[in-house]
């Protein structure tokens, strides 16, 4: 319950986030954030519609494809995210900081980027096309900001179409780039580590890691210096995991040796959530 509560106060904070991003440093510049934001913008913009209330409308049926498809827990931090995005657009008004547009291209996507990264981290998503990323990212191993900047060309190509200003359609592509690598530096759950861990404490180490929706697969090994026996636990997690893992470790064997190497690829079956 407690961490149910501190993960809502993160997505919260991730929208005051986004929204500062939108309406300091987007907004003034008439540059567009990606997917279904850049789509409200799009609409503000050529119309007397108000950002925020068409935010909110164009998010409505992505949630609700996403509550049958991720989840009622994911999505429900999600909705509490377009919500407090919705508000804070609405309240924190728009106001030009920078001058230069690159600059606030930049700076804006990377605030939305650290926004929507710690709401992926808390458990949620901002909405829109971060769903859309979340479920191709579920069924198909890709990093959910490269996910999202394909996405979001069709909105550039939008832009500059019905504007005919593709100085400002190149400045938006800069900051949804920008925003898609702030997320996946977060949203680290796509990068994959091999843990080789040797260790005396077989069972006690195997009761606990077998515990995490990993699995785990014991080696025989022996020193070559000291002829001695021992076992190998090898296993596949996230670096988002990494952390509990290696509280794990240390818990139950502080003298074992663990090497942690990247994982290039994976093949066969491997729990993505």
């Amino acid at each position: 319950m407690l961490k149910d509560v501190r993960n809502g106060l993160i997505v919260v904070f991730g929208a005051a986030l986004i929204a500062s991003g939108f309406n300091l440093f987007l907004v003034p510049h008439h540059l567009l954030s990606g997917g279904v934001s850049g789509l409200a913008m799009l609409t503000g913009y050529f119309t007397p519609l108000n950002l925020s209330v068409m935010y909110f409308l164009y998010n409505i049926p992505i949630l609700i494809a996403g509550l049958f498809m991720l989840g009622k827990r994911y999505i429900g931090f999600s909705i509490l995210s377009v919500i407090s995005v919705t508000w804070f657009i609405a309240v924190i008004p728009v106001n030009l900081l920078v001058t230069d547009m690159l600059l606030s291209a930049v700076f804006g996507g990377v605030l939305v980027g650290i926004g929507s990264g710690i709401s992926f981290r808390a458990g949620g998503s901002s909405g829109g096309f971060d769903i859309v990323g979340s479920i191709i990212s579920q069924y198909r191993d890709f990093p959910i900001g490269n996910v999202l900047v394909a996405m979001n060309a069709i909105v550039i190509l939008a832009m500059g179409y019905l504007d005919n200003n593709w100085n400002l359609a190149l400045a938006s592509m800069v900051s949804i780039y920008v925003c898609g690598k702030v997320v996946d530096l977060i949203h680290i759950s796509h990068i994959k580590v091999t843990l080789f861990i040797v260790t005396d404490k077989t069972e006690e180490l195997l009761s606990s890691l077998l515990k995490l929706p990993r699995g785990v697969t014991l080696i025989k090994t022996q020193g070559a210096f000291t002829h001695k026996e021992k076992d190998m636990l090898m296993t596949v997690t996230t670096r988002y995991e990494l952390v509990e893992l290696r509280n794990i470790i240390k818990q139950c064997d502080p003298n074992a040796f663990v090497n942690i190497v990247e994982t290039v690829g994976i093949m066969g079956s491997f729990r993505k959530r």
